[in-house]
């Protein structure tokens, strides 16, 4: 049965509430909970980017869920300083983290200073960072001269389990590329013939492991409340790559979002009031094979969200999963 998560939006919550919202989720009947890992906000209305990794620790020990990230590594972070993170957050909590690494964004990655590579160097650069995170869970001493510089690393605190390192992926292409190192495809909601072909070419390419979707949810009371979160917060995120990879600052964000309509809204986030709306939505797309799908609500306050869906969703979803399961379950006995 599909595992039901929160999204836990550090751009967009201070992460002492957000620390509030992720103990009330698992209270509320989430299965799981992600975050984000930006330095910087989409937007300046969003106005919060919290170190992720300190809050990780902290909803670790609040809460007894399996907790992701999805993260960067290769330019604000150096990859050996990511599996140090992970690994201890997996020795202490052993089989509750997972990492989603992707090539990043520059608004991110530009503080360092150095040039932002193009998306094929970025790929690359990945990929060296997968190779020295898992030498270093396997307890290696690693050095590397490559687009990543590692000078004698090792890892003196290390799980017994290392944790799954989940292919971040938007594309049918990237998809199939990170089949050959990922332990699982993370992707977000498109539409359900873009997810079957990026299913089917992450498999194809003999890709292992859980296939992982975070859905963009605006719910209130009216849809045109809904609509008016969603718009308000969420505006900045409704463009395509190359472009949401290349600008690099909530300002610029701004900026470009300027003219976007609140209709135009709906192409990236389930807005509506009706409970029933986002079963029957949510559950057309975990249909696909999702094992795991995290919900994040677009606006500021958690709560009414969180509780909403803690009754009226997730119940049928579950209900609707199991069911589905069922006939899946008998085939393979049979």
């Amino acid at each position: 049965m599909a595992i039901y998560g929160f999204h836990a939006s550090h751009e967009q919550v201070h992460p002492r509430q957000l620390l509030d919202a992720v103990k009330h989720a698992e209270s509320a009947g989430f299965d799981a909970a992600m975050c984000s890992d930006h330095f910087a906000p989409w937007s300046e209305r969003q106005g919060q980017s919290g170190f992720a990794w300190s809050w990780l620790g902290a909803a670790l020990e609040a809460t007894n869920l399996k907790l992701g990230v999805v993260n960067a590594p290769g330019q604000r972070y150096h990859p050996a300083i990511v599996a140090q993170a992970a690994a201890t957050l997996s020795a202490m909590y052993p089989g509750r983290f997972w990492a989603a690494l992707g090539s990043g964004e520059n608004s991110n990655e530009h503080i360092t200073g150095d040039a932002w590579p193009r998306k094929d160097v970025r790929n690359a650069r990945l990929l060296e960072c997968v190779d020295v995170m898992r030498d270093l869970f396997a307890g290696e001493e690693v050095t590397r001269d490559g687009l990543v510089t590692v000078d004698r690393a090792r890892l003196w605190t290390r799980p017994e389990t290392p944790p799954p390192l989940i292919g971040a992926a938007v594309s049918v292409e990237t998809a199939r590329w990170v089949a050959g190192w990922a332990d699982g495809l993370a992707t977000i909601a498109q539409p359900r013939e873009k997810l079957q072909e990026m299913i089917s070419a992450y498999r194809d390419a003999d890709g292992r492991g859980d296939l992982i979707l975070q859905v963009h949810v605006s719910y209130a009371p009216t849809d045109e409340e809904a609509l008016a979160i969603a718009h308000d917060q969420w505006r900045t995120n409704v463009f395509s790559p190359p472009l949401c990879w290349d600008i690099d600052t909530p300002a610029a964000f701004d900026e470009a979002a300027k003219h976007v309509q609140p209709e135009h809204l709906h192409d990236s986030v389930l807005v509506s009031s009706d409970p029933d709306f986002f079963v029957d939505r949510i559950g057309e797309l975990q249909s696909l094979g999702f094992d795991e799908v995290y919900l994040h609500h677009v606006g500021v306050e958690q709560t009414p969200f969180i509780d909403t869906f803690g009754t009226e969703v997730l119940p049928q979803l579950r209900a609707s999963s199991a069911s589905a399961a069922a006939p899946r379950a008998r085939t393979e006995e049979s």
